[in-house]
């Protein structure tokens, strides 16, 4: 049985759209259609220009081939995404609470978290970059106007997930039609695009720009948030319809995966075309390529479309990366937060970082910000990919739905490849840097970090094969479901209740009177907040204490005129203090409270007093409203 408290992968989306409804020929996958397109922006954010354009100005068309593997990777992983999440109805960061540890779940998901940090951090800046070329804006104004799209994400989701795939669908029509237009003005070498798609070998920059392609592309929070997608449909927990709901999923996938390839490749080529192949292979900035792209192509329209692509870039990969941050807390923590304050929290770490670097290093740094933010996304990708693998493999959890012995081998491979080019990257900058003279605080942190890499991996990767399982919580991620046996209470002996004198008080007095009965004892209490009174303490003696004292000691005694044990208690100077304080003096076994339902700004005003009170005690706190 299904505990009907299971939190669902981004919940208020979860199932909303059918693919239960009977249609006929190519209908039939439309309901299948978006997730992967959600997923596919990640494809082609500004992080992938950043490296593209590297890759392309200084390589020609020489890393196509890295990018088309990159693609198949993605494609394979993706794939494998979407049908954990068809067939478990899980995400791969709950997947992943139920399986390790508490301590390696931690790291996994500050590393995640890192990642979407990372992430959007490439998408603040290449939005800001794009403003800054269509506009003349300067690029710190631009990188604070990146936290309006806030709105933006609130407003679409609001509307629902069709109309959030609709709009990203949308961008990415806008950046594929700007390159198509863009390429079309360049006129690259066929032949030597063909060419490009063999393998050759790479130098130590060419690795490090390989290395760089591969983060921008195969990006691991689009695994997690995958898998949370397709959760999005509906679909019913049949065989048929599962195995229904994997292929159209991939059909999905590969159409998307394909567009983000083709911009991508794109990007590479227009840069081949227009700088490598006319003796400018320096340029490695966005914005030396926007300047450059009018003499070079002899039209004002192609910097208009490069910079309106990368906005466009820009603001599709927000929304998913938001969308990927949300699943990723959910998932490994448990714990929901306001979506526009998990917003706001990741909005600001890509913005601070980026505001820091600009007012220290100038603009002329951005780029390579933005290609180290791809880099270090591409040395989380094991730690996602790992785990994926694992769980897909598992026939306990999959099923008939288990991956197959040669995609298993396969995935592994892609999985071996990615960490060996991730080894060799770091072990090549770790070795330089010990190379050199001084910096002995900076060496020692390296080595601890390194370290704590490998035993983490090495966890990772062993304990999903040699340990034993948790529990099963499967259907339930909150664990199995408690049988009631003793649902006896102590009678409540003494109860506190907080007076404010206001015409609430009668129905606090009742409340508490029906909790105790008149077996108990009972605690009436007001705090003083006079100005007097917060400085004065107790020794307090002005009018409005007197007259407070005064109107306690007459509810009190008609409450004991009534046959009920009852005393008065006055505080003074802090509200949450005081209350906490005379409620402990008292060993009273209840407080029964008044709730105003103010909230927002008015919490600020008038301070949050319930919350505050209830988090100092350790007994039941009844708030009536």
């Amino acid at each position: 049985m299904q505990d009907i408290d299971l939190r669902n992968s981004l919940a208020d989306v979860h199932g909303s759209v059918d693919t239960n409804t009977k249609r006929k020929g190519l209908r039939k996958i439309l309901p299948y259609l978006g997730p992967a397109y959600l997923v596919s922006v990640g494809y082609m954010d500004p992080g992938n220009w950043a490296t593209d354009l590297q890759g392309g100005a200084q390589f020609g068309y020489k890393l196509i081939w890295v990018l088309l593997m990159s693609n198949l990777m993605a494609l394979l992983l993706q794939s494998l995404s979407a049908r954990l999440g068809i067939v478990t109805r899980k995400d791969l960061a709950q997947a992943n609470r139920e399986t390790y540890s508490p301590v390696t779940n931690f790291c996994l998901y500050i590393l995640a978290e890192f990642a979407i940090a990372a992430c959007d951090l490439a998408e603040v800046l290449g939005m800001a970059l794009g403003i800054q070329l269509l506009t003349g804006l300067p690029l710190v104004y631009g990188v604070m106007i990146t936290v309006l799209d806030t709105f933006l994400l609130f407003y679409l989701q609001k509307k629902g997930m069709r109309a959030m795939e609709a709009f990203i669908i949308a961008l990415v029509l806008i950046i594929g039609l700007s390159f198509i237009i863009e390429i079309f003005l360049a006129k690259p070498d066929a032949s030597g695009i063909l060419k490009g798609l063999v393998p050759s070998g790479l130098n130590s920059q060419a690795l490090y720009i390989a290395v760089g392609i591969i983060g921008a592309t195969v990006m691991p929070h689009n695994l997690y948030l995958h898998s949370a997608l397709v959760q999005t449909r509906k679909i019913r927990n049949t065989e048929y319809d599962i195995k229904k709901a994997i292929k159209y999923n991939t059909i999905d996938s590969t159409i998307a995966l394909n567009a983000a390839f083709l911009v991508n490749a794109g990007i590479l080529i227009l840069a081949g075309a227009v700088f490598y192949f006319h003796g400018q292979s320096s340029v490695a900035k966005i914005e030396d390529a926007h300047r450059l792209l009018l003499p070079m192509l002899g039209t004002t329209l192609a910097p208009i479309l490069f910079a309106v692509a990368l906005i466009a870039s820009g603001q599709s990969s927000t929304v998913t990366g938001t969308l990927a941050g949300q699943v990723i807390m959910e998932g490994y923590l448990n714990l929901r937060i306001n979506p526009w304050l998990r917003r706001l929290i990741t909005r600001l770490l890509a913005i601070i970082p980026a505001i820091i670097v600009i007012s220290i290093y100038g603009e002329s740094q951005v780029d390579s910000l933005l290609v180290l933010s791809q880099v270090l996304l591409s040395l989380q990708l094991g730690f996602a990919v790992i785990p994926l693998i694992h769980f897909v493999s598992n026939k306990e959890t999959m099923g008939n739905f288990t991956i197959r012995l040669h995609v298993k081998i396969l995935a592994w491979l892609v999985a071996i490849i990615l960490i060996f080019l991730n080894v060799q990257l770091v072990a090549t900058k770790i070795i330089s840097e010990f190379h050199t003279e001084g910096n002995v605080l900076l060496k020692i942190i390296i080595s601890v970090a390194a370290l704590l890499f490998m035993w983490l991996f090495v966890i990772m990767t062993v304990y999903p094969l040699y340990s034993k399982r948790k529990q099963k919580q499967s259907e339930s991620i909150h664990g199995e479901i408690t049988q009631l046996h003793n649902l006896l209470v102590e009678p409540f002996k003494k109860v506190a209740v907080a007076l404010d004198f206001s015409n609430m008080d009668e129905k606090l007095i009742a409340h508490a009177l029906k909790q105790g009965s008149k077996e108990a004892s009972y605690v009436l209490l007001h705090i003083v907040e006079t100005v007097s009174a917060s400085f004065s303490g107790n020794a307090t003696d002005d009018i409005e204490t007197r007259k407070d004292k005064e109107r306690l000691e007459v509810l009190a005694q008609q409450l004991i005129h009534l046959g009920y044990n009852t005393q008065a208690e006055i505080g003074y100077q802090n509200r949450v203090n005081e209350i906490v304080r005379i409620v402990k003096d008292a060993n009273a076994d209840m407080l029964v409270m008044g709730a105003h339902r103010h909230t927002g700004l008015k919490d600020i005003i008038y301070g949050e007093t319930v919350n505050q009170v209830r988090h100092k005690l350790n007994i039941p706190v009844l708030v009536v409203n």
